[in-house]
């Protein structure tokens, strides 16, 4: 038996139990962004059976359900974020509940995500006589691809009448047993880019009679990296990523067109206008300097999580309550983005890591990789912790 199945205490067994039921149900039945559909309805009929009432769908295949605290009238309302889509990435996790879709797996974590944000869900409903106000927790679609479920949040009006909100991650890097948090710009803005570079088509044997897309692809692909070595000072955070290349078909044709796709992810606004200007001169100059053409798609993403300061001492204060002031860590912000960033543009904010990192149980590897793995024994923590924060919040002050 797992740590996480024997429990550790921090809420009922049989509602740890049946957490860890759904986190696993959902990670064999991974589903893409925007394409939660069998998602959608799985955790609908779990909260629906915790006894929880009004569940609806949101932002195409998300759900919000609200906990109103019966303590004493209160108008505040606090968001709990949870996301639930997984990635297309084939699983090579070897744990026994591995994916049974081929090529879709939950490889960020947003199966425990869900799992926790049900479970915090389920306390929050037995535990509504201690508080006052309103906790919505959405189960939001689309964190990992266009289009973004954090932008159909804000633009359904789900936010509009929010006080705070409430995001978690899963943390390869933090140990099970820790959360870490800290003020500020917490996360990156993620933009992406299409480039279409158009050449000439000649016999392989011929070069000189065509103009080779993909040797012009290769020569954009190599400056554009200089954008961040050499032209932004190196505490200002920025990242262009090239990670995907097209071009050509047979062995004896040189390629008239090439695709190239990738990311740029920034701290700041400038910065993020600059990479833009950068991109579209280096593309459209490399091409004319070999004689061909190029466009470029740019796609604005999500901004960056601004961790708001007095969230974050909500966060340190229930994690410290839980488990010790020692095992609340202010690590730094991630290169990596999270569309809650349109959560955080909306009413103060606060995002935070719950560490799941754990040798033994092979939870080494990090996001995004086919070989991810959860501690399950840190879930019970995050949900506990949810609840806290929230309950929190909707305290009035003294």
């Amino acid at each position: 038996m797992s740590s996480a199945e024997a429990g550790n205490g921090l809420m009922d067994p049989a509602l740890e139990r049946r957490m860890i039921e759904i986190r696993r149900h959902l990670h064999r039945n991974p589903e893409l962004s925007n394409e939660e559909r069998e998602t959608q309805a799985y955790l609908k009929h779990a909260l629906e059976e915790a006894g929880l009432h009004g569940v609806r769908p949101v932002a195409g295949f998300g759900l919000a359900v609200e906990i109103v605290g019966t303590a004493a009238p209160s108008n505040r309302k606090v968001v709990i974020r949870a996301d639930i889509d997984a990635l297309p990435i084939t699983e090579a996790s070897g744990v026994p509940f591995s994916s049974e879709r081929p090529g879709v797996m939950h490889a960020c974590g947003h199966d425990a995500h869900a799992a926790m944000g049900y479970a915090a869900a389920a306390m929050l409903e037995r535990q509504k006589q201690s508080f006052s106000g309103t906790v919505r927790i959405i189960f939001q679609p689309a964190e990992e691809a266009e289009p973004l479920g954090g932008r159909r949040v804000v633009a359904e009006g789900l936010l509009d009448d929010i006080d705070a909100a409430i995001g978690i991650h899963v943390d390869p890097y933090t140990t099970t047993g820790k959360i870490a948090v800290g003020p500020g710009p917490y996360t990156l803005a993620c933009d992406t880019f299409d480039i279409r570079v158009t050449g000439s088509s000649a016999h392989a044997a011929k070069p000189s009679e065509g103009v080779d897309a993909i040797a012009v692809a290769c020569s954009i692909v190599t400056e554009l990296q200089k954008v961040v070595s050499r032209e932004i000072d190196p505490y200002d955070p920025l990242v262009v990523s090239i990670t995907g290349i097209e071009g050509g078909g047979a062995y004896n044709v040189i390629a008239a067109e090439a695709r190239l796709k990738g990311t740029i992810r920034s701290g700041h606004e400038a910065t993020r206008q600059y990479a833009w200007r950068r991109l579209r001169q280096i593309v459209e100059g490399v091409a004319a300097c070999h004689n061909a053409s190029a466009e470029v798609n740019l796609q604005r993403g999500e901004p960056p999580v601004i961790n708001d300061p007095d969230m974050v001492e909500i966060i340190r204060k229930a994690g410290a309550d839980l488990l010790g002031q020692e095992c609340v860590v202010g690590a730094p912000g991630w290169t990596a983005a999270d569309d809650f960033a349109f959560y955080s543009e909306k009413c103060p904010s606060v995002y935070f890591r719950l560490g799941i990192r754990n040798e033994e149980a092979g939870a080494v590897y990090p996001l995004h990789h086919p070989r991810f793995r959860v501690d399950e024994a840190a879930l019970s923590i995050g949900a506990t912790l949810l609840s806290a924060a929230a309950r929190d919040f909707l305290r009035p002050p003294s």
